[in-house]
């Protein structure tokens, strides 16, 4: 079973698109198919909801997803916290430990940070969201 670790901005596209064939749709319907397990930390969860809140999403809806993350996702306990190359931005590190600490086997975003830094983590593929659902469709 694949697990991921989502970032925010992929998170946050998943809540706005309006798309009944969105690639950001579909990953959240995959998920709650059960087809990968969602990895969080408490930090992630309040990093999607700020920047929900901050995007305008419908606090309902907010309080939808993130209910869903935590009945069906899976919490990351973080035991180590060294990381072998930082990010340019700093907030980007709980997802790096994220990935490291809940083995994950993807870190899916669309911050090009991230994927300049994913060459140093050869333990989880870092990739944007249509490589993802590209193999979860195979």
């Amino acid at each position: 079973m694949r697990q991921a670790v989502i970032d925010t901005n992929v998170a946050l596209s998943s809540q706005k698109t309006t798309h009944a064939t969105s690639p950001n749709r579909e990953v959240v319907e995959r998920w709650l198919k059960g087809e990968f397990i969602w990895l969080h930390t408490p930090d992630i969860l309040t990093e999607y909801a700020e920047k929900l809140i901050q995007h305008g999403i419908p606090s309902s809806k907010i309080r939808g997803f993130l209910r869903n993350l935590v009945r069906i996702g899976e919490s990351v306990p973080i035991g180590f916290f060294h990381v072998r190359h930082y990010p340019a931005d700093s907030d980007d590190t709980i997802f790096l430990l994220a990935a490291l600490n809940g083995m994950a086997s993807h870190l899916v975003t669309y911050d090009e940070h991230l994927e300049e830094v994913g060459v140093y983590y050869p333990e989880f593929i870092t990739c944007r969201l249509l490589e993802f659902l590209a193999a979860l469709r195979v």
